[in-house]
């Protein structure tokens, strides 16, 4: 480098060099400029001034600079290596590759380069390139382990485990002395048992016990060690000593989970589907009880049996279970308890349980069989367990009644109130669920898990502004938008978001849901530094799950949600869209050119005087508190320029925009049946009319009963039937394929029309709302003139469903599906007299519905004697014949409820 300078200048250009190495920007950038004064076309020296200039957030100049002094010696490895470190500090790896590659042609050997080169490959996952690259770093320096272990990664990661091993024995081979310094002990020890993972990867199971066996002195963690050789014994068929292994690993933590179905598998006692024949349960139990003898104060020993139990032995199970945690006041004990829902018979037991357990506690103190006197708070719990019972089972009454009556016993336990509120969550009182969340948060102030449940309820009822108030109380020096973005708060943004997008605010919700898929892009980014780290530490069987974690990490939930949140925004602006010029846009439009210009100007000084101001404050603020400015420039915050999403909703084409996270959604979530209606809807209003088929043909093979499915089948053949006759070359080619297809997909086949198709599908299902609300609205769509005949088919639904009952919500429809009918009979039907009607019959079965008014919900205000004149100062309302502030207001403060008109 700087080789082509004179003696004094090339001393210069090595201090440039040193200087970036250690931050020491401004020293280098002074020796940049004194080397230019000479050698002003100087292109080496220019890059690493740009380079240097990168580091201080000057990326303008930096890039100019770069791009001059590549112009000026494109021959330099240098210039080519340091454009490249520019792209790569902007993420532009794909750029950065070709500078690199670039670079090599000139300079093929040089290790920098090619080290550089390997960790964007592996981060791009160029395996292939990686490979190769790594081949040569070893190839230039074979007596650098770091070039050994990379190689085999490389091999490992390429799907080529076998190769990889391979590698590994060789390096071994190149190590003089059998036991490493004591300084190293553990690395070597994790490329071990990297090495027997390979080997367990191809299924060299006895060949892995050999190694396992033969380099147990070398490996220090012990544990690491035992769970693998416990799982290639398993492997390799040898039951006998893994079950040994795994009993000496129960008595070292009798509580993981892992550990006893692994005993299970050894004794042949493990199904994944979790049913057992009557031999094998009675052998299941015989075990655990041995276990339970030997480790009797683990709770995982005492839980397992719940799930596989049935009858009479799983009731005595649950009970010796369930009592001392009701006796010590566990609040998550029904979180326990949940997956036992999944199972009709046991829930039985378990009410009954529930119900045996209260009215012994609540007469005797005592429980049932028991002579050992409880504490007060054993029958609050138990009250507290069957609300949570009932609300599960979608008895609201019957849990607010519960919980109600636990608030009466303890008014002071925040939990009971943090309950209530679920509960009415789940009735569809949504304000009122709010409410008690705060009532719950203003009783411990400094709980952070009750701050952000009530912030959670705040935002599914829709009270954003007072869910950023009470958000901003956990969160730094009270800057509570750039604080819950810095700690990638996805919960919040997506709650957010949807509530933003409920209430149309569509710029608002663009940008929260964007704001989750920058948290996933930047995921993604943070595994760049473990490319060399975890080589250098050698942790590589946590490297290799790392990036295979990263391989899946846009199949996560909340991806998913925001992805989907940010499509259904494109798609709603696309349909109805915003007026996004402000009048000073429609000012500006009526200006003469030469005021126009003048004007934007003035907007933009404006702007950056505003930006200097902020910039000014912070600096100020940071001196004041004795912080320097440099170090205040590296943590400000940088202003948001688009606080409200506006910017965001000025986008030429939505639909590109949608697609470019519908693609990610394809790849990462392609088992959602979301997924593929959202593909449909997309592909037809950008009119891909093959690629709409292929998302109905996807949803045809996941649910071909879904109703979205259905919806979808008959939409796009309806619409495909209104076609004109194909005329070019490509429109019949089209229009064959679905010629050919259309009679046999599953849905069209033996059925002469669609209406016919549609009418079969509503006789398979006639019992499910959904199917029957999907039905009635194919129908109006293929034949408007049968309008009357579709609403009445939604509407006959109460006569034949499970909602006919006045116990309906506890066995039948759930809430959000009455309120898609009623919004469909309001939209698609246009027909306000229907709505009203089944909003009245919702209203009766869903009482504490706020959407449907029900007569229990905060939407309605009833007065104790029926005469609102009669009414005292204090409200004297009723909410459904319990008084909310009796239930759950403590020392009088229920101002969070007045604001409700609740009393």
């Amino acid at each position: 480098m700087g080789s082509s300078l004179p003696p004094k200048e090339s001393n210069l250009f090595k201090l440039i060099v040193k200087s970036y190495e250690t931050k020491q920007y401004k020293k280098g950038l002074k020796a940049a400029d004194a080397i230019l004064k000479k050698f002003p076309d100087h292109g080496e020296t220019l890059s690493m001034k740009g380079l240097t200039l990168n580091c201080m957030d000057r990326k303008t100049e930096a890039y100019e600079l770069v791009r001059r002094g590549l112009k000026n010696d494109l021959k330099s490895h240098v210039c080519w290596h340091v454009y490249g470190l520019l792209y790569r500090s902007d993420r532009e790896y794909r750029e950065a590759i070709k500078c690199y590659r670039n670079a090599l042609r000139i300079d093929p050997d040089n290790i920098e380069i090619l080290r550089d080169l390997s960790l964007l490959q592996a981060q791009m996952r160029d395996l292939a390139g990686f490979v190769e690259t790594r081949q040569q770093l070893l190839s230039l320096k074979p007596n650098h382990r770091m070039n050994w272990i990379g190689f085999a990664v490389a091999h490992h990661l390429n799907s080529n485990p076998s190769k990889a091993v391979e590698i590994l024995e060789a390096y071994e081979g190149t190590l003089e002395d059998d036991y490493p310094p004591d300084n190293e002990r553990y690395e070597h020890g994790e490329m071990l048992l990297y090495k027997v993972s390979l080997l367990e990867e191809c299924g060299f199971y006895d060949r892995a016990l050999d190694e396992l066996h033969k380099k147990e002195a070398k490996i220090v963690d012990k544990l690491a060690y035992r769970e693998q050789l416990v799982s290639l014994l398993v492997k390799a068929g040898q039951l006998e000593e893994a079950e040994k292994i795994y009993r000496a690993l129960l008595a070292m933590n009798p509580d993981n989970y892992r550990y006893y179905e692994g005993l299970q598998k050894c004794l042949g006692l493990y199904s994944e589907s979790g049913g057992y024949s009557p031999d094998e349960a009675d052998r299941l139990n015989n075990l655990y009880k041995s276990l339970k003898v030997q480790f009797s104060w683990s709770s995982a020993v005492k839980r397992i049996p719940l799930d596989y139990l049935n009858g009479e032995m799983f009731r005595e199970a649950a009970d010796n279970y369930i009592r001392p945690f009701l006796t010590k006041g566990v609040p998550s004990l029904f979180s326990d308890l949940r997956p036992l829902y999944n199972c009709p018979e046991k829930v039985k037991i378990l009410e009954k349980l529930f119900l045996e357990l209260e009215a012994s506690v609540g007469t005797t103190g005592q429980f049932p069989g028991s002579a050992q006197k409880e504490p007060p708070s054993t029958f609050m719990w138990t009250l507290f367990l069957l609300a949570q019972h009932y609300d599960r089972q979608g008895q609201y009454d019957t849990a607010l009644a519960k919980i109600d009556q636990a608030i009466a016993h303890t008014p002071t336990v925040i939990d009971l109130y943090t309950v209530k509120g679920r509960i009415l969550k789940h009735a569809g009182d949504l304000a009122a669920a709010s409410a008690l969340a705060d009532e719950a948060r203003s009783m411990d102030l400094a709980d952070r898990f009750i701050n952000s449940e009530c912030v959670k309820r705040m935002l599914q009822a829709d009270q954003v502004g007072l869910a950023e108030k009470t958000a901003v109380l956990f969160t730094k020096d009270g800057d509570q938008h750039n604080n819950l973005y810095d700690m990638q708060c996805m919960w919040y943004e997506l709650a957010s978001g949807e509530s933003y997008f409920r209430q149309s605010d569509l710029g608002r919700a663009l940008k929260k849901f964007l704001a989750v898929e920058k948290h996933y892009a930047d995921m993604t980014e943070d595994q760049f530094d473990f490319h060399s780290y975890c080589l250098r530490k050698m942790t590589l069987r946590s490297y290799v799950e790392m990036l295979r974690f990263q391989d899946r990490l846009h199949s996560h939930s909340y991806f998913h949600k925001a992805a989907v949140g940010a499509i259904r925004c494109y798609m709603k602006l696309y349909d109805s869209p915003a007026k996004l010029v402000n009048e000073d846009q429609d000012e500006m439009s009526k200006l003469p050119p030469s005021q126009k210009k003048k004007l934007k100007q003035k907007q933009r000084k404006a702007e950056a005087r505003a930006k200097r101001e902020a910039e000014e404050k912070n600096e100020e603020e940071s001196s004041a508190a004795g912080v320097s400015k440099n170090t205040k420039r590296q943590h400000a915050k940088p202003v948001d320029p688009d606080p409200h999403g506006e910017k965001l909703l000025q986008v030429e084409d939505l639909l590109a925009e949608a697609t470019k996270y519908l693609k990610l959604l394809q790849k990462n979530s392609s088992a959602s049946v979301e997924t593929h209606v959202l593909s449909f809807e997309l592909n037809m209003r950008k009119h891909k009319i093959l690629l709409a088929f292929q998302a109905v043909k996807q949803l045809l093979k996941l649910d071909p009963d879904s109703p979205d499915t259905h919806r979808c089948l008959i939409l796009f053949f309806h619409k495909f039937d209104g076609f004109s006759s194909p005329v070019t070359d490509s429109e019949k080619l089209v229009w064959s394929v679905l010629e050919a297809e259309r009679p046999t997909l599953r849905g069209l086949q033996n059925t002469s029309s669609l209406v016919e198709a549609n009418k079969s599908f509503l006789d398979a299902h006639k019992d499910s709302l959904m199917h029957r609300a999907v039905a009635a609205e194919m129908l109006f769509v293929l034949d408007p003139e049968r309008k009357l005949e579709a609403i009445k088919l939604v509407e006959e639904s109460f006569m034949c469903g499970p909602i006919s009952s006045p116990s309906g919500p506890s066995v039948g429809w759930k809430l959000k599906d009455c309120i898609a009918v009623h919004q469909l009979l309001g939209t698609v039907f246009a027909d306000p007299d229907a709505a009203s009607r089944w909003s009245t019959r919702c209203a009766e079965h869903f009482p504490y519905s706020t959407y449907f008014k029900g007569v229990c919900s905060s939407a309605v205000v009833k007065p104790v004697d029926g005469n609102l004149n009669n009414a005292p100062e204090n409200g004297g309302m009723e909410h459904c014949g319990a008084s909310v502030r009796d239930s759950h207001s403590l020392n009088g403060n229920i101002s969070s409820l007045k604001a409700l008109n609740i009393q």
